[in-house]
């Protein structure tokens, strides 16, 4: 069983900084690519960054050149490095695995892969960004 916990979420002014956590269990981190996700009220969930087994990321243009996505195998973590952020950017944020299949393709072609692409995820962290 592959199990995965945020945690990390806050409320933080407009400009602020946040770093989000993932700890993962149950898996070994060589055959699995994670991403992160997000979703506000009345929106569908998003994509915002991913890390192929092989180290690779991609992340959508929304969010690039103030996120990043880094793993700590050593202690089964995931992060997720926020700066500058802006009030579009509130929403449950989401961390999850696949099950070693296509989505470290998509990452090696530079984008984020759907949501569909990942079968483990966590009960997601919310995060507001107040003006």
């Amino acid at each position: 069983q592959v199990v995965l916990v945020e945690s990390g979420g806050d409320s933080v002014q407009t400009g602020g900084s946040l770093r989000l956590s993932c700890v993962f269990f149950g898996y070994s981190h060589s055959s699995y690519s994670m991403g992160w996700f997000r979703q506000a009220p009345g929106k569908e969930r998003e994509g915002v960054a991913a890390i192929g087994s092989d180290g690779r990321t991609s992340y959508a243009d929304s969010v690039k050149g103030r996120f990043t996505i880094t793993q700590d195998n050593a202690r089964n973590t995931l992060y997720l490095q926020m700066h500058s952020l802006k009030p579009e950017d509130s929403a449950i944020y989401y961390c999850a695995a696949d099950r070693g299949g296509s989505a470290g393709i998509w990452i090696g072609r530079g984008t984020v892969p759907s949501s569909a692409e990942f079968v483990y995820w966590g009960q997601g962290t919310q995060v507001t960004v107040s003006a």
